[in-house]
């Protein structure tokens, strides 16, 4: 075997705190942090856990914000960053999913407030500087280190809560981080490691997690393969899937897990024969000889997964839409993007049929 001697690793800048009861140090990170005065961030639908972790901080948490959005609206952040100037805020902790840490990260955007995240599921989001924010139904991303949470604290009892359908797509989403950081221009043998591990752990868990929702091992196992699928988004740059599911996200307010567990097998299909490494690195990961686009179609299907986008409410007549809106602007890609291969990815993907390079 040759070892790889020249190659670029950017190790990022956060503390991970992993393990059953890892709330309870969440104190102890924000003293690491050197916060007073933090506003709690979470969606509607994750205030009750919210207001437990704003009660274990008393005085220290000035405000909860229960107003996280999928997508991040911009009026949803303009809300929020001017809710933690009114109280004058140090520091945000963010609860639940990329919904409530993708508001963390543009409030620390906005005012350079160091964010701690206390992941709820498995889309991996919080070990990456890449925040988005959706405005006139255009969905714009980018990287900056203030938006990288400052720590995040894994504690499996927190997914336990998570519906097994939300927890399926949420792990195929952080999947698709790993499978696109392998074929990724600044790809590295760190992060090809790091990938293959994750994609590793995610597709053991996911299944066992279907099985029993209150195995707590196998959520342990999915969060830790989260953690390392998004570090790997996080020091990687995104190509053709990632780009595909901003503008479906984005132009068509779609389900942002969902569609990624949709469209990873599409794209990926679009890219083996053009990223041999990556197919043969995924193969060990799935343990599999099989063609890895396939296999993650076959996953996702006995697993429960939506496998079509008309499933989450794609018309047929968008695919032109959004051809046309993924085309726009170019980014890296270890195949040529075009507007024939694209609408050919997107109407297989509507319709559910099974991927085809």
């Amino acid at each position: 075997m040759t070892t790889p001697t020249a190659f670029t690793y950017q190790a990022l800048p956060m503390r991970v705190v992993m393990g059953i009861d890892a709330l309870d140090r969440l104190a102890d990170e924000i003293d690491q942090a050197g916060l007073e005065r933090v506003m709690v961030l979470c969606s509607l639908g994750r205030r009750e856990l919210a207001e437990a972790v704003a009660a274990r901080l008393g005085s220290r948490a000035v405000a909860l914000h229960p107003h996280a959005r999928m997508h991040v609206p911009a009026e949803s952040a303009a809300e929020a960053q001017r809710r933690a100037k009114e109280v004058n805020a140090d520091g945000c902790v963010a609860v639940g999913g990329g919904s409530a840490i993708g508001l963390g990260k543009v409030v620390a955007l906005k005012y350079g407030l160091p964010v701690i995240a206390v992941p709820t599921t498995y889309s991996g989001s919080e070990m990456t500087p890449v925040w988005g924010l959706t405005e006139d139904g255009v969905k714009r991303t980018g990287r900056d280190p203030r938006a990288l949470p400052v720590s995040v604290l894994y504690d499996p009892a927190l997914t336990l809560a998570l519906p097994t359908a939300v927890s399926v797509t949420s792990g195929m989403n952080a999947i698709a981080h790993a499978v696109e950081a392998l074929y990724a221009p600044d790809a590295s043998p760190v992060i090809d490691l790091m990938a293959e591990e994750g994609v590793r752990a995610l597709a053991a868990a996911l299944p066992d997690v279907v099985a029993d929702g209150t195995d707590l091992d196998a959520r342990a196992r999915a969060q830790y393969g989260a953690w390392l699928c998004g570090a790997c988004l996080g020091s990687t740059t995104m190509s053709l899937h990632h780009k595909l599911c901003h503008s479906l996200g984005g132009t068509l307010d779609l389900p942002h897990a969902p569609t990624h567990t949709v469209v990873l097998p599409h794209a990926l299909a679009y890219n083996q024969e053009a990223a041999p490494k990556a197919v043969t690195a995924l193969g060990r990961a799935l343990g599999t000889s099989a063609d890895p686009a396939t296999h993650l179609w076959d996953l996702a299907g006995r697993l429960g997964a939506p496998r079509s986008l008309r499933e989450l409410g794609m018309a047929e007549s968008d695919i032109d839409r959004i051809v046309k809106v993924t085309l726009a602007n170019p980014y890296a890609n270890p195949r040529e993007v075009t507007a024939e291969g694209l609408g050919r990815l997107l109407h297989a993907a509507w319709s559910g049929r099974p991927p085809a390079s």
